[in-house]
């Protein structure tokens, strides 16, 4: 054994080394115990082993044990490793000679990015196997020894293995996108080669397999343009031969070293065997209505513009070798306008003829048959990239249906630039639409926008395993997710000072703006990855920041982060990003008469009318109230159960974070200052949408009935959804600038403060509206029986049932189902089943079931199983009029899927 620290390094440097431990919260037991000689073998004639981006892995590995006082070498042969080793970690696939000694497993590893660790011995050496069949499955193997070092809190170095680890993912793609937007904000970082190394760091270690760097995402439309810097990225690039294009003003030798910079991220990112995609969103070369834009392109023309492109492209893929993929939005936002298909041909020339395979990606809003058709024949892989839940973050399943504002009708057709995307194919904008057809030329891939998580820390394991489960729904390649902070300083709206907005500059990472959010990465990476990992790897990364209080940490910040996802499936008063944006919510009169701020809602424009963005499963305000009103139960999800579900969350987070504050080794450290105040945030958002949800219910049974106790409730909760922003916005002042800014007008930025103003005009227009008498009482029987559903808890009935889930379906032939009742719970008086094609552009179907005994049975027809597309199924259980609930229903965290749905074809 190498001898102790003490007596072979000199006292000064070991006391550096030991305070440098002490900082980052290492056991004193660890640095106190004899060194450790760890030695990793690599097996030599393993090609994929010995590859660039594991040996990257292994020095991560090595970086870790030094941290620890523990000493690290190489060996490229059994025969290398010395007696005095204290553990052997090999690197090495199944057939290599150097795991011969470790036991052998029944099951193979034959899936891509599959890895295993096995404990076992070379000699009487401890040792660990790790075994893989590419690169990346090497990779995260490593990393994850690094990681267990990296968090260990005793002297085992966390490498104390005993059974055998293999994970694998089911997901091909599991992306984070960074977007650049903003000159004022984004270029500090573009820059830094320290910010990416780090970045990319995490990022690989969270277990994507791709990242995109997208450009153009500054604006939807050329119009009123000021920060425009990469917007029209080509000319900020490259200087291209035969066109004398350029933009103005840019400084000498920025354009070379912003291609500089782009070579170096693509080139840090395949280092890390992380594939690299380039987002191209926009190829508009002019603004209209823009006399403030900063920058002006000069030189394109109609008639040079799509030639000028792929040359400009050409050049960028050829600088780039790593450039794997490209993402383009091809609808009217892109600046091209709709139908210009000539122009996307020439385009894709320069990715046919760029002599390698690169995917080409292309946004899903507006897509037909004729984009598909011509990027498949460039004979590359193509992709088409749906939004999940439009451009918001909803719950961890794919939407059962759209809003119907997005069904094609003759009065919602549109000519011009979006004659498509608003025309035929509008119900492309917001889900996967047609996508799913059966033999199509395309995989499908999900894209989780920005909308409702953008600015605050978020952080539910449960959640985020969901989306690993689902991002493959129907055999979808997986899920880019637009990393937090997307779209900062938007439209011209950045400010210097950093992204995170912080009041208190003390409170900003030292690292870098994606260290606030580490744990996000954290989760959504290993969960997408493998949506059972075991709790323990994120909670050492918890315990390394918040010591003692982790658990309550990770309960507060789950339960808050359950808040918006929540409120965006069952109340969406616009599916654009570009008006809702929860987290600072612009408030929408519940009382009729004042101006709604959203446009993309149904009429008349009011809180209680607004659409679930899952109008199959959840209803709206006055859908629910009619209902109680009638005497008819709804199985849907109705906004009585949304309000208590959102308590219940703020009542755990709120009880969490106290815990939390009591534990925690520092209050003051800007870990916890920054989880504290992001929680407080959504907590307090979650009791406003609660109690401003049940305040309109009470207002719409006040506006049917004219019954003066449900208005003068409607009223109490109202003002009790007041206190709630007000307190959180009073608090929020000292901790967030003025304006956090994601765009150019007041609804995109500003503060939570400013939001006020709208909120007490509203209160005030419900007070005059109970003053006017304009409302007359009506002889309402069920006018109590509402008042009490919606102000109590609510209770969802439920009977025992079990269900084999259909595999597969023959087309052309019945699928029969069946629904068995176990005898506990509510006793059903009847079963439907809802059917339909898994295709957007469809609405379900209904059969009543047939009982016998304690089976219910029905069958989704032959001719409608002769499809080209998968299926999807759920029950509906009632019993009488008195109540109605889902079969699958929702689990206490609402992360199931709550349907079946199913692909394979027999």
């Amino acid at each position: 054994m190498a001898s102790d620290p003490r007596t072979t390094m000199q006292r000064r440097e070991f006391l550096k080394l030991a305070g440098a431990a002490a900082a980052a919260g290492v056991s004193k037991s660890a640095l106190a115990a004899p060194s450790k000689n760890i030695i990793v073998l690599v097996d030599s004639t393993d090609t994929t082993a010995t590859s660039a981006p594991v040996k990257w892995a292994v020095s991560k590995f090595q970086q870790a044990l030094s941290s620890k006082g523990a000493t690290c070498s190489i060996a490229s042969d059994i025969a290398a490793v010395p007696g005095s080793a204290s553990l052997v970690v090999v690197v090495a696939g199944d057939q290599s000679s150097a795991v011969k000694s470790f036991p052998t497993s029944a099951a193979p590893l034959n899936a891509p990015e599959s890895l295993r660790l096995t404990p076992g011995k070379i000699g009487s050496t401890p040792a660990i196997w790790i075994s893989a069949i590419d690169a990346r499955g090497f990779i995260y193997g490593v990393l994850e020894l690094a990681e267990r070092v990296q968090f260990s809190q005793d002297e085992t170095l966390g490498l104390n293995l005993t059974t055998p680890i293999v994970e694998t993912t089911a997901n091909k793609v599991r992306c984070i996108a960074r977007a650049f937007c903003s000159d004022i904000e984004d270029k500090s970082w573009y820059y830094s080669k320290e910010f990416w190394r780090s970045y990319l760091d995490v990022v690989a270690t969270s277990r994507f397999n791709r990242f995109a760097f997208v450009f153009g995402f500054g604006y939807d439309f050329p119009k009123g343009v000021t920060g425009d810097y990469f917007h029209f990225p080509y000319p900020y690039l490259v200087d291209v031969p035969g066109y004398k294009v350029s933009v103005t003003p840019l400084e000498a030798g920025e354009r070379e070293k912003n291609l500089e910079i782009l070579q170096f991220i693509a080139a840090e990112t395949a280092a890390r065997g992380l594939e690299f995609q380039l987002g191209i969103w926009t190829h508009a070369y002019e603004w209209t209505d823009s006399p403030k834009a900063d920058h002006h392109v000069i030189g394109l023309t109609a008639e040079n513009h799509a030639a000028y492109c792929r040359d400009a492209l050409a050049m960028v893929l050829k600088a780039c070798p790593e450039i794997t993929g490209l993402t383009m939005r091809v609808h009217g936002e892109s600046g091209v306008p709709e139908g210009s298909y000539p122009f996307w041909k020439t385009l894709f020339e320069a990715i046919s003829g760029s002599g390698r395979k690169i995917e080409i990606d292309m946004h899903a809003k507006g897509i037909n048959q004729i984009m598909i058709d011509m990027a498949s024949d460039t004979g590359m892989p193509v992709k088409v990239s749906a939004k999940s839940w439009a451009e918001h973050m909803g719950l961890g399943y794919h939407q059962a249906d759209i809003r119907e504002l997005e069904i094609p009708t003759p009065a919602r057709m549109e000519s011009g630039i979006f004659n498509v995307s608003n025309g035929e194919r509008r119900f492309t904008r917001y889900g996967y639409a047609d996508l799913y057809q059966e033999g199509r030329k395309y995989d499908v891939l999900y894209r989780l926008w920005p909308g409702t998580q953008r600015h605050l820390l978020w952080g539910d394991p449960e959640m985020a395993a969901a989306y690993g489960r689902t991002a493959n729904f129907c055999g979808a390649a997986g899920i880019e997710i637009c990393e937090p902070l997307t779209f900062k300083g938007r439209e011209g709206s950045g400010h210097p000072g950093g992204r995170c907005a912080y009041v208190d500059a003390s409170m900003n990472p030292k690292l870098g703006d994606w260290q606030k959010f580490e744990y996000t990465y954290r989760l959504w990476g290993r969960m997408l990855y493998n949506p059972d990992t075991k709790p323990e790897v994120w909670r050492r990364y918890l315990t390394k920041d918040f010591g003692p209080a982790y658990d309550s940490v990770e309960r507060a910040l789950a339960n808050a982060s359950r808040v918006l996802p929540l409120v965006t499936t069952a109340h969406l008063p616009s599916a654009s990003n570009h008006s809702f944006w929860p987290e600072m919510y612009e408030n929408m009169p519940i009382v009729p008469g004042q101006k709604s701020p959203y446009n993309d809602t149904p009429d008349p424009k009011l809180f209680g009318t607004v659409s679930p963005l899952d109008p199959q499963l959840f209803s709206t305000i006055v859908e629910h109230i009619h209902g109680l009103l009638g005497g008819d139960a709804s199985a849907k999800y109705s906004p009585a159960e949304v309000a208590q579900w959102l308590e219940d969350y703020t009542n755990v987070a709120s009880q969490s974070l106290e815990l939390a504050r009591k534990q925690a080794r520092s209050r003051t450290s800007p870990e916890f200052r920054r989880m504290e105040e992001d929680v407080l945030i959504q907590i307090g958002l979650g009791q406003f949408f609660a109690a401003k949800l049940r305040s309109a219910m009470l207002f719409e049974i006040y506006l049917q009935t004219g019954n003066e106790e449900a208005g003068k409730l409607a009223l109490t909760a109202y003002q009790k959804a007041r206190t709630a922003w007000f307190t959180m916005a009073e608090r929020a002042k000292g901790v967030y600038v003025a304006d956090v800014s994601y765009g150019n007008i007041p609804m995109r930025r500003g503060h939570w403060m400013d939001r006020i103003p709208d909120i007490d005009k509203d209160v005030a227009a419900m007070q005059a509206k109970l003053r006017d008498g304009s409302i007359k009482p009506s002889d309402a029987s069920h006018a109590t029986t509402a008042i009490h559903a919606v102000t109590m808890k609510p209770h969802r009935a439920s009977s025992g049932c079990s269900h084999t889930a259909a595999t597969s379906f023959h087309p052309g032939q019945p699928l029969p189902l069946s629904l068995h009742l176990t005898g506990s719970g509510d006793a059903p008086s009847a079963v439907k089943l809802y059917y339909r094609h898994v295709n957007q552009g469809e609405r379900w179907k209904t059969v009543s079931m047939e009982k016998k005994q304690q089976m219910y049975t029905a069958e989704i027809p032959g001719d409608y199983t002769n499809s080209l597309y998968p299926l999807q199924y759920y029950f509906e259980l009632t019993k009488d009029t008195s109540a109605a609930w889902f079969y699958p229903a929702f689990n206490t965290t609402l992360s199931n899927q709550p349907y079946y749905a199913l692909y394979q074809r027999t």
